[in-house]
């Protein structure tokens, strides 16, 4: 009988060309689908929820996998958890609904981008793999003005990086959170779904707001250009995290699969 097994994952992306695999370079869906392939013993293919880029780190990430094994799940997470290589970690396995997918059926999802905002460099706290190192000061008040104006269901175009075409470029932000906590600046972003880059090239814009370049109002002329070229920078990978993502139900088939979601972890851990 095949089983739809639902994964949690965890990794550090630094030394990972992204989530997606690809021939000559190291993936995290390789690595995992690799030991899964060695445990469970036959051919399978893993589908996750987002693909992060390369160098983009995980916490939530939430993948999927049919197998005819009847291993269980409690079994599953000690022997894949494992053989993983240390860069990733199983958090939590469960059964799911034949038809579950962790990214057609995902509601919203959670990225966090840090930002080490001090002239001392990030290393010295051990957070340079995970944090983008910014000198100058960022006025905290004018970024939460401009993440205001990015609330909502908007036409992102201008935040879309080249390179994912899409039918449609509209997508809803929930909401942005801007808090510091002693040298870093956490962003919190949370949406029903992202275009390619798009928290990254938000967050550069945020930090060209909070530097002082540019108001927060210039916010409504990018969305209303839906030009990429009136946008911020690309804020680095290194410093962007998937959190969580959230799953709700589906009708009473999918009850088991749709309410599981990854809630949100200890805001003080990475």
């Amino acid at each position: 009988m095949e089983r739809n097994i639902k994964l949690v994952l965890a990794y550090d992306g630094t030394d990972f060309h992204g989530w997606q695999s690809q021939a000559g370079v190291r993936t995290v869906q390789a690595e995992v689908e690799a030991v899964l392939r060695r445990v469970l013993r036959h051919p399978l293919h893993v589908q996750g929820a987002s693909r992060t880029d390369a160098g983009v780190h995980a916490r939530g990430q939430v993948a999927s996998v049919l197998t005819t094994s009847p291993i269980p799940v409690e079994n599953l997470l000690r022997a894949v958890g494992h053989h993983l290589p240390p860069d990733v970690a199983l958090v939590h396995v469960a059964e799911a609904e034949p038809e579950f997918h962790p990214s057609l059926d995902a509601l919203g999802k959670l990225y966090r981008y840090r930002i080490f905002n001090a002239v001392r460099r990030p290393v010295e706290v051990l957070a340079g793999r995970f944090a983008w190192h910014v000198w100058y000061p960022l006025d905290l008040d004018r970024m939460r003005a401009a993440a205001a104006r990015l609330v909502g269901t908007h036409d992102f175009a201008a935040f879309a990086s080249q390179g994912s075409p899409r039918a449609s470029t509209v997508r809803t932000v929930r909401r942005i959170g801007i808090r510091r906590r002693v040298d870093e600046v956490l962003i919190d972003v949370e949406g029903d779904g992202f275009l390619y880059n798009q928290v990254r090239n938000m967050v550069g814009t945020l930090y060209e707001v909070g530097r002082g370049r540019w108001p927060p109002e210039r916010i409504g002329e990018i969305l209303a250009s839906r030009s990429r070229n009136q946008a911020g920078l690309t804020a680095p990978p290194h410093g962007l995290c998937l959190q969580w993502v959230r799953y709700g139900p589906a009708g009473p088939a999918r009850t088991n699969a749709g309410r599981f979601s990854m809630a949100p972890l200890d805001e003080d851990r990475i």
